[in-house]
């Protein structure tokens, strides 16, 4: 990752990022992590547990902003990096196309995706990990479920905002039969 843009420069202080929130879309990556056996088959499926702004504990994605002058390859290393720590060995696709976008609403029902601080349009990879996975700063930690555990409704009601919706969304796509 030597080649990681500078990216220090594109953060937005709190009020700004307030400010541009209110006016315009921002975009996001997201990335499911997944174990794949040597046919390429989706064996598990990681889920971070996170504690929420108001102290609620959650069950969420890889998410984070593109930044400004930051390509879409290095802000999902990054955000992959940031949540699953510096050896989770994150082989991100050849094809940045994403197997979907989300686009997530402050306003509740227009998609399955909300999002109550903003407009936000979400890229999303499916995104094989090889190495040693140590969630940091503010994850908790990292739990690995079959694919059918994924979308039980245990894990599923765990998951606010559409991210349960949009990790069903990863399986079909990668092909998982639940």
């Amino acid at each position: 990752m030597s080649d990681m843009t500078e990216t220090t420069p594109g953060w937005l202080s709190s009020d700004e990022l307030e400010m541009t929130r209110a006016r315009m879309p921002i975009l996001y990556v997201e990335a499911v992590p997944v174990r794949v056996d040597d046919s390429g088959e989706v064996t598990s499926v990681g889920v971070l547990l996170r504690m929420g702004p108001e102290g609620t504990v959650s069950r969420t994605l890889v998410s984070g902003r593109v930044l400004h002058h930051e390509r879409v390859r290095d802000a999902l290393l990054r955000h992959l990096e940031k949540d699953l720590g510096p050896v989770a060995l994150p082989r991100v696709p050849t094809s940045l196309q994403p197997f979907t976008v989300a686009e997530y609403f402050p306003t509740q029902g227009i998609t399955p995706f909300h999002d109550p601080r903003q407009h936000a349009v979400s890229l999303a990879y499916i995104v094989p990990v090889t190495g040693d996975c140590r969630p940091r700063q503010d994850a908790l930690d990292l739990v690995w479920f079959s694919p059918q555990e994924a979308v039980s409704e245990a894990v599923q009601s765990e998951m606010p905002g559409g991210h349960g919706v949009l990790l069903k969304q990863a399986l079909a796509h990668a092909g998982c039969v639940i």
